[in-house]
């Protein structure tokens, strides 16, 4: 086996799984704190669409997700998505949905009485949200998110079923060529080194969010 090959296309194969890992972060969590507030609102024309959405997304496959996006807009509305941006698609709106529950636990863990507070020091809501209530749940949710985060690099082996040129695939058709398993091992030493990196980063954010006690 041509060991120098094989690095080469599994570092091809671990670019582009960086590439969806990182854009999914991009738009899902954004994404998963705006779901959370709607999924928190008393407005039922905005909650029970919401919660419809988290239903779907959290009790179907990704994979299957995958697939609907990546053949069904197309037919349903003619326009067509290459394949790497209708990974990002599925796995953005599937991992707000996860995020998006994480959010509203933190959120709704904050006592009432600091809302209480901020009002009589003449906060107003959004300042109250966004100085006092978001950095308490960001030390509080770090913890789940990071679970998320070190689930989704995995998943990002799921964009092989449509033929996106992942780590994966590309260990997949290394070991298909060489007809051998080596490949495959390699890529899995691939997966736990970027989770390993993972980990460290979290395990820096909460080193650096403990002034935030519980």
């Amino acid at each position: 086996m041509n060991y120098q090959v094989l690095l080469s296309q599994m570092l091809e194969g671990t670019l582009m799984s960086l590439r969806i890992f990182f854009s999914t972060l991009l738009f899902s969590l954004p994404l998963g704190l705006l779901v959370a507030l709607g999924r928190m609102s008393k407005n039922p024309i905005i909650n029970l669409p919401v919660r419809f959405y988290i239903l779907v997304m959290r009790g179907t496959p990704l994979m299957l997700q995958i697939f609907a996006i990546y053949f069904a807009i197309p037919t349903l509305t003619g326009v067509n998505l290459d394949r790497m941006n209708a990974t990002i698609l599925a796995f953005s709106i599937n991992y707000a949905a996860y995020f998006a529950e994480i959010f509203r636990g933190g959120i709704q863990s904050i006592p009432v009485g600091q809302h209480e507070a901020s009002q009589v020091l003449g906060m107003t809501r959004g300042q109250t949200f966004f100085h006092i209530v978001l950095p308490q749940v960001m030390k509080r949710v770090l913890l789940p998110i990071s679970n998320e985060v070190i689930t989704l690099v995995k998943d990002t082996s799921l964009a092989n079923v449509i033929a996106v040129a992942e780590l994966f695939r590309a260990a997949k058709n290394e070991a298909s060529r060489t007809a051998s398993v080596e490949p495959l091992f390699v890529a899995g030493l691939f997966y736990l080194l970027m989770n390993g990196v993972v980990s460290l980063v979290f395990s820096y954010l909460n080193r650096s969010m403990a002034y935030y006690k519980d």
